[in-house]
């Protein structure tokens, strides 16, 4: 994971709305944009690419799909704004993280 003062000015943000909007959960967010450099959507200043892994009872009895959708909706307006062009969630309630570990 990387420390909050070590990501990206975006990363920060997302970080910041996860942390909010799933209160006592397991986060972690990696910006890979660097490793999409020259490639379409790529942002010269950064960002835009980011990996987010969150463990939360927020997700308990919920479908994979419902557990995105909930994700979705905390970052509405980073995502309507065109800020973030590739996110990848990986998303569990801590009873299913233990009986099958986010990779």
């Amino acid at each position: 994971m990387a420390d909050s003062q070590q990501l990206t000015p975006l990363a920060k943000e997302v970080y910041s709305v996860l942390e909010r909007e799933f209160p006592e959960s397991s986060l972690e967010i990696e910006d890979q944009s660097f490793m999409h450099a020259g490639h379409a959507g790529a942002r010269e200043h950064g960002g835009g690419h980011l990996v987010v892994k969150l463990i939360s009872k927020d997700f308990e009895g919920l479908s994979r799909l419902e557990r995105h959708r909930k994700v979705y909706q905390a970052l509405e307006k980073e995502l309507s704004e065109n800020r973030i062009h590739a996110l990848r969630l990986m998303l569990s309630s801590p009873k299913v993280s233990v009986e099958k570990p986010l990779v």
